[in-house]
């Protein structure tokens, strides 16, 4: 029996879909739209059309809301790419900035407390 995947994140991520704008900061910034799949107070991860470079600054638009980070990570799938993008210091997402429309704590749903 194999053992379980270990979660090494240090804070937990909420399960969410919302069609987003993506901004990636490179010599000519350019829009893309992308689906925000997870989030937590200090990134995401967001799938996309195409790929993007692992350590470019990007600007993820959630509704009136601007979060830069840097992509850590960007992974091929069938369905197209997920990029993993780490906030800036000093910017924390919270519900009270933006709630995505479809979000879950994937906690709740096997009952573990915090």
């Amino acid at each position: 029996m194999k053992e379980p995947i270990s979660e090494k994140r240090a804070e937990p991520r909420l399960w969410c879909s919302d069609l987003i704008r993506v901004r990636v900061e490179s010599t000519e910034s350019h829009l893309l739209t992308a689906n925000l799949e997870d989030i937590s107070r200090s990134g995401a991860c967001v799938q996309l059309e195409e790929p993007v470079t692992a350590g470019a600054q990007i600007c993820l638009m959630l509704g009136r809301r601007r979060f830069q980070g840097k992509v850590k990570y960007c992974i091929h799938n069938a369905i197209g790419y997920f990029a993993g993008v780490q906030f800036n210091s000093g910017r924390q997402w919270s519900r009270k900035l933006y709630e995505p429309e479809h979000l879950l704590d994937p906690a709740r749903l096997v009952g573990r407390k915090r």
